[in-house]
């Protein structure tokens, strides 16, 4: 279920619960605690409270929104507030981030559990195809400048972000060259870092269960999907995972269709939906037009991230 919650809305519902919470005396403290510039130095919070916060919010993106929304719910109920911040449906997934190995160029890696009891995993064999992310998520999610920042400290042990950027883009993208409709989806969302590296970072190619049985020659995979094409971490828990189908999701080799391969797709759907994981599916065939996939792109992600 995709949001429906827009900036406006948030806007007035923070300004509504912050006006409602809050004598107009210490309106300025609070904008000022919650870092909201003055904007409208002519608004007056003995005039109008709402008004006086409304106009410090214009221009903030959703996920700044959200985070001033999640420290207001921090010091007072408000349901409507809530509503918004937590929609039906979108409750998030239980449990902490712990690791993503994502961006696979080469053989699946093989995993071990270093530490069983704190369930510390390592990385033991083929860890150069592909990238370890073991940082805590922030409230926020998982953004582009905390990819960023990672990747400057980690890999090139440099202060240069834009080149640390450009430089992780381009490690990531290459986990993609078997599948152009992947590249186009990754080019298209990740052409908003370049307005606001705060957007939540669109991961390609991430491992979502690991089986070590599959090693073992002649033995059928217990699970059916191990590897997921791309994962989003949105504020409040969400894990949204974006799917592009080419044929070999419904047809055999020889073009004919497979029953069973489809079935088994959609039966991994349902489990991840129960998880309160977020799952869309694209068609490949919907890419082949380059104007009305970059319009129908930038309306879903629009919609998605609730910057329509």
């Amino acid at each position: 279920m995709i949001s429906t919650a827009k900036p406006q809305s948030m806007r007035d519902a923070i300004a509504s619960s912050v006006a409602n919470n809050v004598k107009a005396y210490d309106i300025a403290t609070w904008c000022a605690s919650l870092g909201l510039a003055d904007q409208a130095p002519d608004e007056d919070p003995y005039r109008s409270k709402f008004t006086y916060v409304k106009s410090r919010l214009i221009g903030l993106p959703m996920t700044e929104l959200l985070k001033i929304a999640r420290r207001l719910l921090d010091e007072w109920d408000d349901e409507a507030l809530q509503e918004l911040v937590t929609p039906t449906g979108l409750g998030g997934v239980d449990g902490e981030m712990r690791n993503l190995i994502f961006a696979s160029t080469g053989p699946k890696p093989k995993i071990v559990l270093r530490d069983a009891i704190n369930n510390t995993i390592e990385v033991v064999e083929n860890g150069q195809y592909c990238l370890f992310y073991d940082r805590p998520l922030t409230d926020a999610g998982l953004t582009w400048s905390d990819m960023v920042e990672w990747w400057a400290v980690t890999h090139l042990d440099t202060t240069e972000l834009s080149v640390a950027g450009h430089h992780l883009w381009r490690r990531m993208n290459q986990s993609l060259v078997d599948s152009e409709p992947e590249r186009i989806l990754f080019r298209t969302y990740t052409a908003r870092y370049a307005g606001d590296p705060t957007v939540p970072a669109l991961i390609p190619q991430v491992y979502l269960h690991y089986d070590p049985y599959v090693h073992r020659r002649g033995v059928a995979a217990p699970l059916f999907r191990q590897r997921m094409d791309f994962l989003l971490l949105l504020p409040g828990r969400r894990r949204v995972v974006l799917e592009v189908d080419g044929r070999h999701h419904y047809a055999r080799t020889d073009g004919t269709a497979d029953p069973g391969a489809y079935a088994r797709m959609v039966a991994e759907d349902r489990m991840l939906r129960l998880l309160g994981y977020e799952v869309y599916r694209f068609g490949g065939a919907e890419f082949v037009d380059a104007e009305t996939r970059s319009e129908l792109l930038t309306r879903f992600f629009d919609d998605l991230l609730g910057q329509g």
